[in-house]
């Protein structure tokens, strides 16, 4: 798909990458990342105006009805023994690409705020509930979102509901960050009542000499 005016396509990242730029933020390798950006392609988050496809069934995914004593479970893509090469931690429970720019596209969202789209895959610690929210100063500029269940919003829950029998260690989900316009935006995650910061280069990479 090509991208729409104001998104670029960045170059493939590195396999290898070197950390971001978030807070408390630790390169790891696991899985192979290109199985897990396989098994992502292939689903569109709820909001994207693009066709949606069903996430394989996966015996040890865990039930999306509501839980015992917490929220409903968001609905994973992919159960994993550790998050994958190519993600980087934040915090102790939340992995994200350490890709120095996710491509945008556009996503036809009436959304001023959500006109353009870059898809990457969440991986949570399986049994946690982590909160993530754009940084204060860009509730207007962007949006997130996980799961398929909900529109993309500024701040959004999830629930890695832990898999029967308990195999599982992570959980993917498929979803992304919409933004007004390509630029590096600012993240906080909160798990455990811990918060942790991470900036993410939506079409553009972030300049490390600077705070957004």
């Amino acid at each position: 798909m090509s991208a729409h005016a104001g998104a670029t396509r960045p170059p493939p990242a590195p396999a290898l990458p070197e950390p971001g730029t978030g807070s408390r933020t630790t390169p790891i390798a696991g899985l192979g990342f290109l199985c897990l950006v396989v098994v992502l392609s292939a689903c569109t988050p709820a909001g994207d105006s693009r066709q949606h496809a069903t996430p394989p069934a996966d015996s040890a995914a865990p039930s999306t009805g509501a839980s015992v004593g917490g929220p409903p479970c968001t609905p994973p893509v992919d159960t994993l023994s550790a998050p994958p090469a190519g993600y980087r931690l934040v915090g102790e429970d939340v992995a994200v690409p350490d890709a120095p720019v996710l491509a945008a596209e556009g996503s036809g969202e009436a959304d001023p705020a959500a006109r353009l789209f870059a898809k990457w895959g969440l991986v949570v610690r399986a049994g946690m509930v982590v909160d993530l929210r754009v940084a204060p100063g860009w509730q207007d500029k962007a949006r997130l979102g996980w799961g398929g269940t909900r529109p993309p919003a500024p701040t959004v829950t999830v629930h890695a509901c832990a898999p029967e029998g308990g195999q599982a260690q992570w959980m993917a989900f498929v979803g992304g960050t919409w933004v007004a316009r390509a630029g590096c935006v600012p993240l906080i995650v909160t798990s455990n009542g811990k918060n942790d910061r991470v900036n993410l280069g939506i079409g553009v990479p972030c300049d490390k000499t600077a705070t957004p």
